[in-house]
């Protein structure tokens, strides 16, 4: 089983938990910042990934850490559990997984905007609006700036792409005009 998959169940496993305590959000608060904290300091890096550390002292060290760092008993007891069976390497990849878990409760989508020009704020609500129309959830934006586009914008979410760019458009016209 891949690394991924293993990371998933561990995250399924805490969002449930989280959605029956009522603490979803909460815990994925605390999730982001154990991963900051680990990301930044050396120490904690080669705790979670050293593996010839003990499960049971990386746990209780992990767990001391936790508790210093005012986690919340759930959260202690979920790490000591991820430690105790030797996946606290999967830290980051816990984290991920489980926001993509949120996201999925709360109805958040994330959408890869492309565009040559940045929009204004008007431009980027009406947009919000629409793909929200179109996908039934809250959208979440990633912007990049692709001067290549010459004007419009390429939106993706998931595996379904929107291009209403010039260069999109421009392909399509040559396309129908070969074709006829």
């Amino acid at each position: 089983m891949s690394n991924q998959a293993i990371a998933r169940r561990y995250a399924k496993a805490l969002s449930q938990i989280g959605q029956e305590q009522g603490k979803l959000t909460d815990f994925q608060q605390e999730l982001t910042a154990i991963d900051a904290l680990v990301l930044g300091n050396p120490d904690l890096q080669r705790l979670v990934a050293f593996p010839l550390i003990a499960p049971a002292k990386r746990a209780q060290a992990f767990n001391a850490i936790l508790l210093q760092a005012g986690a919340s008993d759930t959260i202690r007891k979920f790490f000591e559990v991820v430690s105790l069976a030797a996946r606290l390497s999967l830290l980051h990849d816990i984290v991920a997984a489980y926001n993509d878990y949120v996201d999925e409760a709360l109805g958040v989508v994330e959408a890869q905007v492309s565009t040559a020009q940045s929009l204004s704020g008007a431009q980027s609500q009406r947009l919000a609006e629409s793909l929200g129309g179109r996908t039934g959830k809250t959208v979440r934006f990633q912007w990049r700036q692709d001067p290549s586009l010459l004007g419009g914008l390429r939106v993706q979410v998931g595996s379904t792409v929107y291009d209403a760019s010039l260069q999109g458009q421009l392909r399509l016209l040559k396309t129908q005009l070969l074709s006829a």
